[in-house]
């Protein structure tokens, strides 16, 4: 992500009411993160000196110390389980994702330390994903038993099993959604309950998904190892519904190459997976399968109520909408798809 380096807020052409804009909330916030800043024997430059981000979902600050730079996140209400899983994951996955320096969890604070090179930074060439992909499978198979763990911190539940359940409130109608996308997502309807069930009784283990896997999330580690980061998308979901945002990167990323790149780190992915005595022909449909259901939880995930801070001028509910209709699309292309 780019911060500008000014006290004056980047809004990316966004007109958010994000708590930046109230003056005690924005001292209360710096002051909190300069006192957890010096608690970790770090000190400050001055707040002139501070970048920030703001977005309807988020405010990013980027602060300058007399080591590495730190940065501060603030969550809106659905994301507010964010600082409460940032802090739980060192302890779980241990060298799968960036550590905190502190949380709060009651405000939906966080506070990195820099994570150091992106997957966006480095060469961009199909072969530098294929270690943080199979890295990234890891990290899924070692939280896969504390799935109820993920629940209780507030992450959403976007198992199989509850996208089947939801999908009847897709087809009601709703501003701006095309009546032909409600009537082609209702006639599948059937086979997508299919498809869960599938997916449910596949043997894959629930567990953490990223939600926005992008390379600009996953940073590489002095010990060669990469770390993942940036979970406010994160869900628990099966597994494989990750390779969605992957492939929609790789496609824009490789042109006319990115079918191909994409069947290479597909492979990649479900390397780690076939320990469990899964056959790849059995991994391939499974992982077209929760491509397929995924987008489903996408739509959940535009229509949730707290995605942004309270009180926005943005119109939420064209916004929802507008995203309800892409999503929409997605899903009924891909649910449809043989």
């Amino acid at each position: 992500m780019t911060i500008v380096d000014e006290p004056t807020a980047e809004t990316g052409g966004f007109d958010a009411l994000t708590p930046w804009q109230e003056a005690g909330w924005r001292d209360e916030a710096l002051s909190w993160v300069e006192d957890a800043l010096r608690a970790a024997g770090r000190e400050p430059v001055d707040r002139a000196g501070f970048g920030v981000r703001l977005r309807p979902w988020s405010v990013v600050v980027r602060v300058p110390t007399d080591g590495e730079t730190a940065w501060f996140k603030a969550n809106p209400p659905a994301s507010a389980f964010e600082p409460e899983l940032a802090a739980a994951l060192p302890g779980w996955a241990p060298g799968h994702v960036l550590t905190p320096l502190a949380v709060e969890p009651g405000r939906g604070w966080t506070l990195f330390g820099d994570g150091g090179r992106s997957l966006a930074d480095g060469p961009q060439d199909a072969g530098a994903w294929v270690a943080p992909l199979q890295q990234y499978a890891e990290l899924q198979r070692t939280l896969a038993p504390r799935a109820e763990e993920l629940i209780g911190l507030g992450l959403p539940d976007r198992r199989p099993a509850m996208l089947a359940g939801g999908m009847a409130l897709l087809t009601a109608r709703a501003t701006a959604v095309d009546d032909a996308v409600h009537d082609a997502l209702g006639g599948l309807r059937a086979r997508f309950a299919g498809w869960c069930a599938e997916l449910d009784g596949s043997g894959i283990p629930i567990t953490l998904d990223h939600g926005d896997l992008q390379d600009g999330q996953v940073f590489l580690g002095p010990d060669g190892r990469h770390r993942f980061h940036d979970w406010d998308a994160a869900s628990v979901a099966f597994p494989f519904t990750s390779l969605l945002v992957v492939a929609r990167v790789i496609r824009q990323r490789f042109g006319a190459d990115g079918p191909a790149v994409l069947r290479r780190l597909r492979d990649a992915y479900l390397e780690p997976w076939t320990a469990d005595g899964h056959s790849r022909a059995d991994l391939d449909r499974l992982a077209g399968l929760a491509c397929r259901v995924g987008p489903v939880g996408q739509v959940f995930r535009a229509l949730a109520v707290g995605r942004m801070f309270p009180g926005s001028p943005v119109d939420a509910r064209a916004v929802h909408s507008v995203a309800a209709q892409e999503a929409l699309v997605a899903a009924c292309g891909l649910i449809a798809a043989d």
